[in-house]
């Protein structure tokens, strides 16, 4: 696993708060994110998003290449936002089930995204150096590879395609992310 100094936190509580709200099962897919784990039980559809969902994302070129060109930054900025409108209409698709585990999986991603871009767009203001970018970006990476981790034992499908060394463990950074009130490790209680 590669540790990195975070350039900045994610802030995710209010997400990890909604998920505290979805029934548990006794029997299911257990899943795990940054603060808690939980056991869920899928509904009909969330299985074949799921799996569309894992495959596309595994192919994309700025989550699984490490090497960097001169118009780098750019492209992955560029697919960032690709992959942002995708996952937004995954969640059109699950919009009447929008308390659902995967919905809320879909929007860590987002969320993370949305977050990322703020930074990014911070550093330009500030002109602030490409290493904190690319530290940035690695931190992202990281953070989508796991929940697609957890996406993929919803679809019941390996995470496919992500070369070996562009692979996270599934040991969530948490320095990576800004501390929940309630650290209270139960889902399901609302």
């Amino acid at each position: 696993m590669r540790k990195l100094n975070p350039p900045f936190k994610f802030k995710m509580s209010p997400l990890l708060e909604k998920v505290r709200q979805i029934p548990i099962s006794v029997d299911g897919v257990s899943l795990s994110l940054p603060f808690l784990s939980f056991t869920i039980k899928p509904n009909d559809i969330e299985p074949r998003i799921a799996r569309e969902v894992v495959i596309r994302l595994a192919d994309r070129r700025v989550l699984n290449a490490f090497e960097c060109c001169d118009d780098c930054i750019d492209r992955a900025l560029a697919s960032l936002h690709e992959i942002r409108r995708f996952l937004v209409d995954k969640q059109v698709e699950l919009s009447n089930r929008n308390d659902t585990s995967l919905y809320l999986l879909l929007e860590l991603i987002t969320e993370a995204i949305r977050q990322f871009f703020t930074f990014e767009q911070r550093l330009k203001q500030h002109n602030r150096s490409r290493e904190q970018y690319f530290a940035a970006l690695e931190m992202l990476r990281a953070h989508i590879h796991r929940v697609l981790i957890q996406i993929s034992r919803i679809a019941d499908i390996e995470v496919p395609k992500i070369a070996e060394n562009m692979r996270y463990d599934e040991a969530w950074q948490l320095e990576a992310y800004e501390r929940p009130l309630s650290t209270d490790n139960e889902v399901g209680n609302g």
